[in-house]
């Protein structure tokens, strides 16, 4: 139950925040953006202490750890394999108009 309340009122401060920016739009846009930083923060810390902000709190702390296992391939490698990707679709898009050509030939000699 504590949990849909701290739901209710991560939603109220979202709304609020909508509505606030709309309202007081006469006021230096450095203001509003502060206001809306603090007020986000307090909604995010908010939903952070319910279970499923716990868990996904959880979960991003140990999508950082596994990013950091990831081999990320080197400049080289990710100029080779943009060559041969490229190499291929230039290919296959050859080969493709081919078989269209001939095919249009093919129907325009049946047609006539």
């Amino acid at each position: 139950m504590i949990d849909r309340l701290k739901w209710v009122a991560v939603l109220l401060i979202v709304i609020a925040l909508v509505v606030g920016n709309a309202y007081f739009s006469q006021y230096s846009l450095s203001i509003r953006v502060a206001a809306m930083i603090i007020a986000g923060i307090v909604a995010l810390l908010i939903a952070k202490s319910t279970q499923k902000g716990e868990r996904a709190w959880a979960f991003i702390l140990e999508t950082r750890i596994e990013m950091r296992k990831v081999v990320w391939p080197t400049r080289q490698e990710t100029v080779q394999t943009t060559m041969v990707v490229i190499a291929i679709v230039v290919v296959m898009s050859l080969i493709l108009w081919g078989v269209d050509s001939l095919f249009a030939l093919l129907i325009s000699n049946i047609v006539m």
